[in-house]
């Protein structure tokens, strides 16, 4: 099963603000976290979530294919995933708490972006664990790949920078996050770590899908819909969202250790990331995908990012 997320366009990096549709809001986080993390050697088994590239204009992120492998394992001891969407008990709790993160500094090559993105990891994981154990769900570190060439694989399906429309992504089928250094523009952003983080965010915020349930809820409704419209609008408000999470993360952590004022920034102001590569109109227009991305950092509350309880008009 496929799940995406936009990348959007900087024109010669003048990094100006989109507005959003979206009610902001303002829930503060719990206890502080600092997470200073060791050299990675993390796994890179196979996971992805899709990401759609950007060109002259900002692109969507891509839909997620709605099937998944069956599991090869027995269910794990401890808490389970809630397979529900709106009622997910995810929304119960209030915000993500305030996170310190040590990044490591971004080049702009392959070697540079992927101690960046390992980096970032371990933060976004303590942002995101006592989150998912106050809603009494399970929580595990996602896997990070870093494929190179020009086509990628994983257990759910094949990208490719021909296509013009990943930029990154997550497989729930492993829980792998899929960055490939050739989809994720560089020659459009440049130096400007905020844009990547943003991107990974809501990348990992598939991962919380996958851990919540959420992504399992998600399978069976969108397979079940009458009408391509109907499962259109399901991946509108499985992909904003994500959108709202990613902007929950910059909150959390935004004046903290490395995320200065400037990543922040970058990170706010690149995320009109609708639909514009025609159909599937799977991600949202340029407002709403910065409308969920702001709300989620204005308000740092899981229940605001609760797409499933939003009108369709918000969601379109």
């Amino acid at each position: 099963m496929l799940v995406a997320v936009v990348l959007v366009v900087i024109a010669a990096i003048g990094l100006s603000h989109f507005g959003g549709s979206q009610p902001a809001a303002n829930s503060g986080a719990s206890a502080t976290t600092t997470w200073t993390p060791e050299p990675t050697t993390a796994t890179t088994s196979p996971k992805r979530t899709t990401t759609h590239r950007t060109t002259t204009t900002p692109l969507p992120t891509t839909s997620r294919q709605t099937s998944r492998p069956p599991a090869t394992s027995t269910q794990p001891a401890g808490p389970q995933p809630v397979a529900r969407l709106a009622d997910n008990p995810l929304f119960d709790v209030g915000g993500l708490p305030a996170t310190t993160c040590k990044l490591a500094r971004w080049t702009t090559d392959p070697a540079g972006a992927e101690r960046f993105f390992r980096s970032a990891l371990p933060c976004l994981d303590a942002a995101w664990a006592p989150v998912m154990k106050a809603a009494g769900l399970p929580f595990f570190e996602a896997n990070l790949a870093f494929p190179g060439g020009a086509t990628w694989n994983s257990p759910c399906g094949s990208e490719s920078a021909a296509s013009g429309r990943v930029a990154a992504f997550y497989c729930p089928t492993n829980n792998t996050i899929y960055m490939p250094f050739a989809a994720i523009q560089t020659d459009l952003y440049g130096a400007h770590p905020g844009v990547y983080l943003a991107l990974f965010a809501h990348e990992y915020g598939h991962h919380v899908q996958d851990m919540s349930g959420i992504d399992t809820a998600y399978g069976r409704e969108a397979n079940n819909a009458r009408t391509d419209d109907d499962r259109q609008e399901m991946s509108r408000r499985f992909e904003l969202e994500a959108q709202c999470f990613s902007g929950m993360f910059l909150a959390s952590t935004s004046g903290r250790g490395d995320v200065d004022g400037n990543i922040t920034h970058e990170a706010q102001t690149t995320q009109d990331r609708g639909d514009h590569n025609g159909p599937p109109r799977d991600h949202g227009t340029d407002e709403h995908a910065s409308g969920w991305w702001n709300s989620g950092f204005q308000r740092n509350s899981l229940a605001q990012c609760n797409t499933w309880l939003a009108s369709s008009a918000d969601v379109a």
